[in-house]
């Protein structure tokens, strides 16, 4: 699940451990005539708003030969509507004294302000316009692809590490549109014109393809009202049919090598895994997320005191999986070799410890452990603006809902040890596994590190 798994404090973890995680304030949800679906938060604990809007729709649903296109139009729509101008949207948040910025993803797109709540309204009808009367012309969009290109190349051209997690998804995936990156492939992006961009905001920016989350400040029907006057006018349009992605079953282990100019070597390694779709059947995804937790969630977790700290073949690991996607799951660790351990000692390390696991199990201490940092984190989203309204978002576009969220923690917490000996059992098998090694190339003395940006528009 897509929880934070963080170390915390004893005395947190003492009082977290007897914590009763307090109920959703009464989320309202509700549906406009023309598809659009609203879900308001009512938290008045601060004057201050957080307003989202999610399409159904990332790079997942995109064609070969022009990955990236999801991404693109998210930077387009901050150049401008008939009524706003190029870069004015960014201003105007401003000035009203919030901040705004985008992400695109796999499965969705989202795009968010925090403002001052007497601002919602200005947000809307900001929103609304530019979800209906987006103006992408040929100029701006040749100047905003070669931001893109450079994005590229500074997150993932210029730093091994997202090579390695690039070619990972390349290699795990190789039906399902998991396989492209969210950024795209260069040589997509040479070859991307204005209009398939146009094209893209055609099919699937519509009204009934998003969800607008609000959580704030607020009175949710007055809300709803404001919705109704904003984005209530923007007309849908028929949505393209959305066929099942399933990549065919993996029959052998499958290995790559990245070489790349480095200081580190690096590993990662990945489990093809079962993705939540029903939370009240789908026993085994709460048991691999306790699992995750277990190897890697906090720092007393078993790879980090196995490997790192007692027998030293790591400098460092980490574990992770997103099992709440729209498309399908991976289980994976990924790390560095000790000075003077080789990637072949980390890897049979990582082996023997999960070899370990399956013989031996779990203790109920190391639950006990791994669910109070669930618990310690549901606490701590739920105190934030943004972290509820991500959630919120996000359940609802990979096709869960709010909810279930009290529901599926508590199943986390009647996780048993047998239950997670036997998910470890059953997917870290080498069927599903695919392995990615980086090979570190010399670096060159006279390059020059590209100064790092933030993703903002």
């Amino acid at each position: 699940m897509k929880r934070s798994l963080r170390a915390a404090s004893g005395v947190l973890l003492a009082f977290a451990a007897s914590l009763s995680l307090p109920a959703w304030a009464n989320p309202h949800e509700t549906t406009l005539p023309n598809g659009l679906k609203l879900i308001v938060k009512e938290d008045r604990r601060a004057p201050s708003v957080v307003h989202m809007v999610w399409y159904r729709v990332g790079s997942m649903d995109e064609f070969d030969g022009t990955s990236g296109v999801a991404h693109v139009l998210e930077h387009m729509m901050f150049r401008g509507t008939k009524k706003v101008g190029p870069g004015e949207f960014n201003k105007i948040v401003a000035a009203a004294g919030g901040r705004d910025n985008a992400f695109t993803s796999l499965d969705y797109t989202a795009y968010f302000q925090q403002v001052p709540k007497q601002a919602l309204g200005q947000m809307m009808r900001l929103e609304a316009d530019r979800m209906g009367n987006l103006d992408i012309r040929d100029d701006l969009f040749a100047k905003e692809l070669e931001v893109v290109k450079e994005e590229r190349r500074l997150r993932t051209d210029d730093k091994p590490r997202g090579m390695v997690v690039e070619q990972l998804m390349a290699t795990a995936f190789q039906a399902h549109p998991y396989r492209r990156p969210i950024i795209g492939w260069m040589s997509d992006l040479d070859h991307m014109t204005a209009q398939d961009a146009r094209d893209w905001y055609k099919r699937w920016y519509a009204p009934n393809n998003a969800t607008v989350v609000v959580v704030g400040d607020v009175d949710y029907k007055q809300v709803f009202a404001e919705a109704a006057k904003t984005y209530g006018a923007v007309k849908p349009h028929a949505l393209p049919a959305r066929k099942p992605l399933v990549e065919p079953p993996q029959n052998g282990i499958r290995r790559s090598v990245v070489k790349a100019p480095a200081e580190l070597p690096y590993l990662a390694m990945a489990w093809r895994a079962p993705v939540l779709r029903d939370p009240r059947k789908d026993d085994e995804v709460y048991a691999l997320s306790v699992l995750a937790g277990v190897l890697g969630g906090y720092d007393g977790a078993r790879l980090k005191a196995r490997l790192v700290r007692e027998l030293q073949v790591a400098q460092e690991l980490d574990v992770s999986y997103d099992d709440t996607n729209r498309g399908e799951a991976l289980f994976a660790i990924d790390g560095t070799p000790a000075p003077g351990k080789s990637m072949a000692d980390l890897e049979a390390a990582i082996r023997s410890e999960l070899q370990r696991l399956k013989a031996e199990g779990v203790s109920e201490d190391e639950l006990r452990r791994v669910k109070v940092q669930i618990v310690a984190a549901q606490v701590y989203k739920r105190d934030s603006l943004m972290g509820q309204a991500m959630e919120l978002g996000m359940d609802d576009n990979v096709g869960l809902s709010w909810k279930d969220d009290d529901y599926m923690l508590e199943r986390l917490r009647q996780v048993t040890p047998a239950q997670v000996q036997a998910v470890a059992a059953k997917f870290l098998q080498d069927d599903s596994l695919s392995v990615v090694q980086l090979d570190p190339q010399p670096l060159d003395p006279k390059a020059q590190a590209r100064p790092a940006q933030p993703h903002r528009h």
